[in-house]
């Protein structure tokens, strides 16, 4: 950033030029400089405006709102007329040549460090080849005095994006997720991603708050956007369904614990169905249900809804009987099996 006047500059070296990016590095620049111009004449970058137009660019909004906080105009610049800024573009060839060449920067923190040591020692105190004076001293004598001063509270930086709802109640910015409510499922929405939250609108309607997220995979859910079915699920935690089959009976409480134990796969779905089945039949009923399915090892839901369905719960069924009840397909010659002793006669 170079101003008109002085042509006293700002610099620094940066890996990308994002919208947060660009609105870090005008703040950066005000209080360096101790003020705000009244008129920031701007190329063309996406992160500042979203359509070049010579009669009616269109800022980008975030760098709109950051304007209005800092109060000064944006200028852009006419389409492929890179000279109307042409006082910045030479002070990036001179940083260029002047700066760069046979330095070295441990870190990108060292390298900003050294440039703007650079800008105040060198640069600065150069006579300019235009003003034929010292930029430094233009500026302390009377650029700064015309700058407007910083605001009290700086305006918040913050990027705008517009994002779909997934059929999940979740929104996607930068790799993280962030619930809405249900209703809004399918449809495009303005997210409003600041350093400390993300605010979530439906045109000008606030519709949701969560705060700022940035390893990407990570979730923030709020219950009360879930479909009702979808709360009654979270609501009904492990432990929830643990005391419930405790009321129920000892043998519901150990197919339970059994179930919610397992490591490999979570059974919360059908430990919750198997406590709702109490109400479809009985505590009862379904404590000896689940004794039944505890002595033949098969805990799960669809035989514990076979066993009450066909009221087999409370049937005497010892493992003798079980075992003689089999097919003769087990119990005597296979199909393609033949009699051992007729082959040794």
């Amino acid at each position: 950033m170079t101003l008109a006047w002085s042509r006293h500059q700002y610099a620094e070296i940066i890996f990308k030029q994002d919208v947060m990016t660009w609105l870090g590095c005008h703040r950066r620049a005000f209080e360096f400089f101790g003020g705000v111009p009244k008129k920031m004449v701007i190329d063309n970058a996406k992160c500042a405006i979203t359509k070049a137009c010579y009669y009616d660019p269109q800022v980008q909004r975030a760098y709109y709102e950051f304007a209005q906080g800092y109060g000064f105009i944006v200028s852009a610049c006419p389409p492929y007329d890179p000279q109307k800024k042409g006082i910045v573009e030479a002070g990036v060839k001179y940083i260029k040549k002047n700066f760069v060449p046979l330095r070295k920067f441990r870190t990108l923190m060292d390298a900003n460090k050294q440039i703007i040591e650079w800008v105040m020692e060198t640069a600065g105190n150069r006579i300019h080849g235009t003003t034929k004076e010292k930029p430094l001293n233009l500026f302390t004598q009377t650029e700064q005095i015309l700058l407007r001063a910083l605001p009290d509270n700086p305006p918040e930086l913050a990027a705008w994006a517009k994002v779909s709802v997934h059929g999940d109640c979740h929104v996607q910015y930068q790799k993280c997720c962030y619930s809405v409510p249900y209703q809004y499922v399918n449809q495009i929405l303005c997210l409003r991603a600041s350093e400390t939250t993300v605010r979530i609108y439906q045109d000008s309607l606030l519709i949701a708050v969560h705060v700022r997220l940035f390893k990407p995979g990570t979730h923030t859910t709020i219950a009360e956007h879930l479909p009702p079915n979808a709360q009654a699920y979270l609501m009904r935690s492990p432990q929830w369904c643990l005391e419930q089959a405790k009321v129920i009976g000892e043998n519901c409480s150990v197919v339970i614990e059994q179930l919610l134990g397992n490591n490999v796969v979570d059974y919360l779905r059908a430990v919750q169905g198997i406590i709702r089945l109490s109400k479809q039949y009985s505590p009862a009923r379904l404590n000896a249900a689940c004794a039944r399915a505890l002595r033949f090892q098969t805990i799960n839901y669809h035989t514990l809804k076979e066993i009450l369905k066909k009221g087999l719960e409370y049937d005497v069924f010892p493992e003798e009987q079980a075992f003689d009840a089999l097919t003769k397909t087990y119990t005597g010659h296979a199909y393609f099996s033949r009699d051992i002793t007729t082959l040794l006669q």
